[in-house]
This record gives C-alpha cells, sequence and structure tokens, in this order.
C-alpha cells in the first residue's frame, strides 16, 4: 500500500505530498512556496516573514467565533540523514516511502516526519470542510533542526493566538508541558601538515552499524557513539606506538548520535599486526557493552595506499587525547521529574577542514540554565586544554511546565473520553520551540503532541501508522473542545 492511500486520508493525502518536496534546514524555499501556493488555492490569508516562517489563517467555523484562538505549529525543515551507501541529494530529490509492518519508513534515509507529521496534519485541518473549530492559526517555522533560529527571528505578531499546540511531539499518548534548554559549543583544532614517515603501514578505520538517533530524546538509551568507538580505538594505539592521522570523520549533525565515524591511520610497519589485535578486542568488548541497544555495531580496517601528507603529531596525539576525555551521554537525572534527563552532552561531528583545520561540533541540553552552563563550561575547558579554539552557541531556553494549564486539562479529558485511559504527562529532555515562543507571548497557554515515531534524526526513523490515526481524532476533538474568551 502506498502512504497516500492510508486512513485518515486527509492527513496521509498531504504528508505524501510534504515527502516530495525537498526541505533540508536553512534551504526551505520549496516547502515554503508550496504553502504559500496551498494557502492561495484554498483561499486563506497567508503572509511569510524575511526568515522563512509562514503563517496561515482560517476564520472559525460558523457559532465559533467566540472561542480561543488557536496557534497549531510545527516546522517544516527535516534532518537530512542518509546510510553510506545511499546515493540521495536532499536539495532535490523526493523521500522514497514504504509501508512495512503498520510503519511508515523511508529507504536509505530520513522519513522526515518529524516534523512533516505536523505539517500534514496542520494542512489537512486547514482544508478541511466539516471540522468545527474557533479561530486558527497555524504556524509553520523554518530551521529548527539547526538551532531552532525561525523562531528565534519569529515576530510577536506571528504568535497572536491564546492556546498553542505544537505538533512536534513523537510519543502518541503523552503529552509534553516542557522541555530543556540547549546549546552548541565546538572545538576548531590546527595542525601542520606534514610529509609522511617511512616504513608506515597504512589503513582506514569505520566503524558502522550504528542505529544513532536524537541527541535529547534518546540519550538516555545509551545508543553507541562512533565518534567516541573511533576514538577508543585510536587512543588505545596510540597507547602502543606512534600512530599518524591522515583523515579523521564522524557524525554529521549537532543533534544526532554519530552513527559512523573513520580515520585513515598509519603507524609503523613493525605494529602492524597490532592494528588488528586491538581492533578484534574492541570489537568485542563494544559488541558485549551494546548488545541491547546496537547489536550491528561493526568496526573494520582495510589497507589504503600512502596518503601525499599527514597532520603533524602532536597536533594529531592533543585531538586524540581531547576527543577521549569529551563527556557524552547522560551528565544528570531531574531531582522533580521522575525519568527525566536534566543534564546531558553530545559528541556529535568531527570533520576536517581544507585550510588544516578540524572542527568537533557538540551539543549541551538542560532542563536547568546553570547546570547547562556547567556542562558547555566542562566541555570548553577540554577544548582548551588541548589548544583549541572554542566557540559556544547563544542557545535557546527551555520551556518551564505548568501542571495547571487549561489546555492540558482539557487535553486529559478529552484523552480520557476518547481511549479510556489516561496519557502520560511529560517533560522531555529534547528541544521545542515552545520556550521561545513563551518569551515572545507569556500568556500563551502550551501543550505538545503527536503520533509515535521512533529513530528519529537517523535512516531508521519509522512513524507508527496506528497512532496518526489515534492522533488525528484527538485534534480534531480538541478543537471543538475549546473555550471561549
Amino acid at each position: 500500500m502506498e502512504v497516500k492511500n492510508l486512513t485518515p486520508a486527509p492527513i496521509w493525502s498531504f504528508f505524501d505530498q510534504i515527502t516530495k518536496v525537498p526541505r533540508p534546514s536553512k534551504k526551505e524555499g520549496k516547502i515554503v512556496r508550496f504553502l504559500l501556493d496551498f494557502a492561495e488555492q484554498n483561499g486563506l490569508e497567508a503572509k511569510k516573514d524575511a526568515a522563512n516562517n509562514v503563517l496561515i489563517r482560517k476564520p472559525a467555523t460558523p457559532g465559533k467565533e467566540n472561542l480561543k484562538a488557536v496557534i497549531l505549529q510545527s516546522h517544516v525543515d527535516m534532518v537530512c540523514e542518509k546510510n553510506s551507501d545511499t546515493t540521495f541529494n536532499f536539495e532535490s530529490d523526493s523521500i522514497q516511502t514504504r509501508v512495512e509492518n503498520g510503519w511508515v519508513k523511508a529507504t536509505g534515509t530520513t522519513l522526515g516526519a518529524d516534523d512533516g507529521i505536523g505539517v500534514a496534519a496542520a494542512l489537512a485541518i486547514l482544508s478541511s470542510h466539516d471540522i468545527e473549530h474557533g479561530p486558527i492559526v497555524c504556524l509553520f517555522t523554518s530551521d529548527e533542526e539547526t538551532g531552532l533560529t525561525g523562531a528565534f527571528a519569529l515576530q510577536k505578531e506571528f504568535l497572536t493566538g491564546d492556546m498553542l499546540i505544537n505538533l512536534d511531539s513523537e510519543e502518541w499518548g503523552e503529552f509534553c508541558i516542557g522541555c530543556a534548554g540547549g546549546k552548541s559549543t565546538t572545538g576548531t583544532f590546527t595542525y601542520r601538515k606534514t610529509t609522511i614517515p617511512s616504513d608506515y603501514f597504512w589503513f582506514e578505520v569505520c566503524v558502522s552499524g550504528l542505529n544513532g538517533g536524537h541527541s535529547g530524546s534518546d540519550i538516555n538509551v545509551g545508543l553507541g557513539n562512533a565518534n567516541q568507538i573511533l576514538t577508543r580505538y585510536l587512543w588505545s594505539l596510540l597507547q602502543e606506538c606512534p600512530l599518524v592521522l591522515a583523515h579523521i570523520d564522524g557524525g554529521n549533525l549537532h543533534n544526532a548520535i554519530a552513527r559512523e565515524a573513520s580515520a585513515i591511520v598509519g603507524v609503523p610497519a613493525a605494529f602492524k599486526e597490532q592494528t588488528s589485535v586491538l581492533l578484534n578486542h574492541l570489537q568485542a568488548e563494544v559488541s558485549a557493552e551494546l548488545a541491547k541497544v546496537d547489536p550491528a555495531v561493526q568496526l573494520s580496517i582495510q589497507s589504503v595506499e600512502i596518503p601525499h601528507n599527514c597532520i603533524d603529531f602532536e597536533s594529531g596525539k592533543a585531538l586524540i587525547y581531547a576527543l577521549y576525555a569529551l563527556p557524552h551521554g547522560v551528565m544528570g537525572m531531574s531531582h522533580e521529574i521522575p525519568g527525566l534527563v536534566e543534564t546531558s552532552t553530545n559528541l556529535a561531528s568531527v570533520k576536517m577542514k581544507d585550510d588544516c583545520r578540524i572542527v568537533v561540533t557538540t551539543s549541551q541540553r538542560s532542563s536547568t540554565d546553570s547546570l547547562k552552563t556547567d556542562i558547555v563550561n566542562k566541555v570548553t575547558s577540554v577544548f582548551r586544554l588541548a589548544g583549541a579554539e572554542v566557540i559556544s552557541t547563544e542557545g535557546y531556553p527551555g520551556w518551564k511546565p505548568n501542571p495547571n494549564s487549561t489546555i492540558l486539562k482539557l487535553s486529559e479529558t478529552i484523552f480520557e473520553k476518547l481511549f479510556s485511559q489516561k496519557p502520560k504527562v511529560i517533560a522531555i529532555h529534547a528541544g521545542l520551540e515552545c520556550g521561545l515562543f513563551y518569551e515572545k507571548n507569556p500568556r500563551l497557554d502550551m501543550i505538545s503532541c503527536g503520533p509515535t515515531i521512533l529513530g528519529a534524526h537517523s535512516p531508521d526513523e519509522r512513524l507508527e501508522i496506528d497512532t496518526v490515526g489515534k492522533w488525528w481524532k484527538f485534534l480534531i476533538e480538541l478543537l471543538k473542545a475549546i473555550p471561549a474568551k
């Protein structure tokens, strides 16, 4: 069955259309044009700001004009991750979707259900003629995945409403009422290109087969980080011999746990056998450590041609020691909300540049501002001790939970009525734009909800079909029940 033929038809039809529109972060022009054309075709008021945020208004259905105005909010960009053996251009190609065992998946790439399904739900409501609702404002923000820059640039007039429903949560049956704030911290290492030492054995070591995942919502799972595993190998080898690096690359996005990493390495020929011995030993250790979460983890080496030059020994050594020392994972749990990760950091990517620089990107999250600052300072200290130049982004604020929220209480009532069970009320460790919305309009009463998405930010991303139908049913009933002003 094709995605466009799934039910409920309104939401799946739009989701299918959205998967055919390229929409990488910071390159959302095509999806913005799609939204503006949609508004024009449906006779709806729309406007776009300089940051590519789009707002579309829909008047209340007759008799509902006095209800509080609801903002339905989603982000239009998607994380663009693909398997190394997949040929795909995210700026021009359509996502190749398939239906499999109750899930919608993509072939070799991220699916873009984060947050394409939220965009689809908003469009389905905007185009409907049989859903009762008060005044609706659909807000489509840009560049959520690489720094929330659309939400940062949003003008206050784009947030004229009383209640906001964020359509960017990834677990059906949960209502999110709070999220962590975050920052990105990069360390830039400089090196000298040097001549290749004589009588060295050259090989490439690769880490692959990891699931990867979201650096916020999946950080507590204990997934393998390819950058960490690669560094663990390089560090061990460096204790045995004067290892030199010619190239290193790992991970891609600041908000994704690295799935793949590789390095081109040289060691004295006498240590050639030791490279395999150490690799086999580490493979056994890592396989045992990650058996429950990343059972397909694979370490491999193969000989390569002698490179033209390499990184000077001292710079390569400093990089390896810094990467090994950089923290990754959960730094602390919340004392107020059981099971909530309070603070974490992600060793996201290692990238070589043409101008003798190596840029290491990390990201930090916390629901407590002081602890966010603390973990940023720890990461900064490691970088500076290794001689790297450090830059931290301005970051984004968290969203403080309000357990007495009117829209939360209403949502709980409707959920119990529809599904005869209580929903979970949570705060999450992932970042949502709601913190920025609250800064711009403190009167907003907000909640976040969505269908079940697993493997977000990785090519294993998948959307559970059954939960989309339940979520759609819930949204329709919630819009009907919005109270009067």
